[in-house]
């Protein structure tokens, strides 16, 4: 299953960095089973990621009443836990410069 949720993460990644600002105000069309209903790309991306938040949520309560430990999704993206999201990052093909648009430390504190 994580094959599976790391390959659908890919194709919303790739598909959201072709988008332009032009383009997620565009409307379009999706078939409900009593109707059609249009919205703009921009609404409805912004609820498939509030949806998905939400069912990590579920699973994460449902995970903590197990003996199964919950996964960390409360990420803060600071400079010094690069190394704590490297792995992921690296199965996404990202950097931490191609995501903050820096490469390396900023803050030498």
């Amino acid at each position: 299953m994580h094959r599976e949720q790391a390959q659908n993460d890919r194709r919303l990644i790739a598909y959201c960095q072709q988008q332009r600002d032009d383009q997620l105000q565009r409307y379009v069309s999706i078939v409900r089973p009593e109707r059609v209903q249009r919205d703009q790309r921009l609404r409805l991306l912004s609820h498939l990621f509030e949806h998905q938040i939400h069912h990590r949520g579920q699973v994460h309560a449902m995970l903590a009443d197990t003996g199964v430990r919950p996964p960390q999704l409360d990420e803060f993206f600071c400079e010094e836990e690069a190394p704590l999201r490297a792995q992921d990052f690296a199965e996404l093909g990202w950097t931490e410069e191609m995501i903050w648009g820096v490469s390396g430390r900023t803050n030498p504190g």
